[in-house]
């Protein structure tokens, strides 16, 4: 069989869409950029050199949520064109956080405890610095929206680990809005900031009421799923 015979290639496709599976199967993914974010990360896990590991993946991604913090501290401080470099830092958050576990399923070498907790524990983080970078660009009492938006996702990430120990199922996303939508939505919110001066703060808003909707009806969801498996479990001890 030669180098580049097409039995040979047909073989390697069908290992790699095989391998490639496997990266996507330890969660549920419902967000609306589903399919397109898949089709990119299988081909991204497949190009990056193997002297970068999930760990330093994880540090990239870190790094870019730092710089959507500091371009906001820098438009309060200099020009509200320093927003757009928040969508640098977007662009390197979502490759970094989409990346790091995928590329440990890729090359077989998940470590799920742990990426569980790291993953977690820098989404916290990430989420307190850019909803500290919106408090110093904000004025007044609209500072409170970074409160907001900080205490809001983090309901939506306990909702997810709630959901995890009631259903066994690990998600990510609240029905089409995910982690990257909601980076675009943001992205998108500074875009308009800068053209469109102090529509930040209402887009904000908007935002806020949006992911307070949403966690409500999550919430409601998951209680009604819990209520049914303790009856279930009461009727079947009787």
């Amino acid at each position: 069989m030669t180098e580049n015979s097409p039995q040979k290639n047909n073989l390697k496709s069908l290992f790699n869409g095989e391998v490639l599976r496997n990266v996507f199967s330890d969660r549920t993914r419902t967000n609306l950029l589903k399919k397109q974010e898949e089709m990119a990360i299988s081909w991204l896990v497949q190009k990056i050199p193997s002297f970068i590991t999930s760990n330093m993946l994880t540090g990239i991604g870190f790094f870019g949520n730092i710089i959507v913090c500091a371009s906001f501290i820098l438009a309060s401080y200099f020009s509200r064109s320093f927003l757009l470099l928040g969508l640098v830092g977007f662009a390197i958050s979502w490759f970094g956080d989409s990346l790091d576990g995928r590329l440990a399923y890729y090359r077989n070498k998940p470590r799920r405890k742990y990426g569980f907790t790291l993953d977690i524990t820098i989404d916290w983080i990430s989420i307190i610095l850019i909803g500290l970078g919106y408090i110093f660009y904000a004025e007044g009492t609209w500072k409170l929206l970074g409160y907001g938006f900080v205490v809001l996702y983090g309901w939506e990430m306990i909702i997810a680990l709630i959901r995890l120990n009631i259903t066994g199922k690990y998600s990510i996303d609240s029905g089409k809005m995910g982690p990257t939508e909601v980076r675009i939505t943001v992205g998108l919110i500074m875009i308009a900031e800068v053209l469109l001066p102090g529509s930040l703060v209402y887009s904000a808003f908007v935002l806020v009421i949006a992911l307070f909707s949403v966690n409500i009806l999550d919430t409601k969801r998951l209680l009604r799923v819990a209520d049914d498996i303790d009856k279930n479990g009461l009727k079947e001890k009787t």
